[in-house]
């Protein structure tokens, strides 16, 4: 008999905990060692269980899933995680590749997808489903945006003229236009609203 896969689930949301939880106890070489309801639980647990594969939801309060994912790689570097999550955009799946998390799902996947991962990731492979896959590749180039080009971004989502943007972040109006130029430019968008749906949906931009 072999060791079965020694497992910590780290999702804020009880009912979505439970029904991972439950689906992973119920394979024979699976066993769930500890849950955790935030970033925070899922380092501590982490570090009292060294589990072999950790799934992580990237939206928890508190500490998120990217930065559990930082904290448990810089004490553990062979540590497996599997990111789960609602959104499917690349720019939040690059942010999870780049925090070092082997596999990426959208809660959305059936549950031999997620077992399918939990077993490949524990076998040392990645696992990125096909329309993850599809998204990162479908993708133009990741918009190299700056920290103020993604500010202003943020407020154009929130539906704030130039000149609120420009009282918000103390710069001048003409600098804010310059800016909207530049992110539309670096999104391929015609207008503002294009702007902010292209944010929203590639997750550069999170409401």
């Amino acid at each position: 008999m072999n060791e079965k896969i020694r497992i910590l689930v780290a999702e804020d949301h009880l009912v979505a905990r439970v029904g991972v939880v439950t689906i992973v106890n119920m394979q024979p070489d699976m066993t769930v060692v500890a849950e955790a309801a935030n970033g925070n639980q899922a380092v501590e647990m982490f570090r009292a269980h060294q589990p072999d594969v950790t799934l992580l939801d990237l939206r928890m309060p508190g500490m998120g899933g990217v930065e559990a994912a930082i904290a448990i790689r810089s004490e553990f570097p062979g540590a497996h995680l599997i990111a789960l999550t609602t959104y499917g955009g690349d720019e939040d799946i690059r942010r999870a590749l780049a925090a070092g998390v082997q596999a990426y799902l959208t809660k959305d996947v059936l549950h031999d997808e997620l077992l399918k991962a939990i077993r490949a990731v524990h076998a040392g492979q990645t696992y990125l489903p096909a329309a993850v896959a599809a998204s990162l590749a479908a993708q133009l180039p990741r918009p190299d945006l700056s920290a103020r080009e993604v500010q202003v971004l943020g407020l154009i989502v929130r539906g704030l003229a130039n000149k609120q943007i420009a009282f918000t972040l103390s710069i001048a109006e003409h600098t804010v236009k310059n800016h909207v130029k530049n992110i539309l430019s670096k999104l391929g968008v015609q207008d503002r609203t294009q702007a902010a749906t292209a944010a929203i949906q590639r997750g550069i931009i999170h409401l």
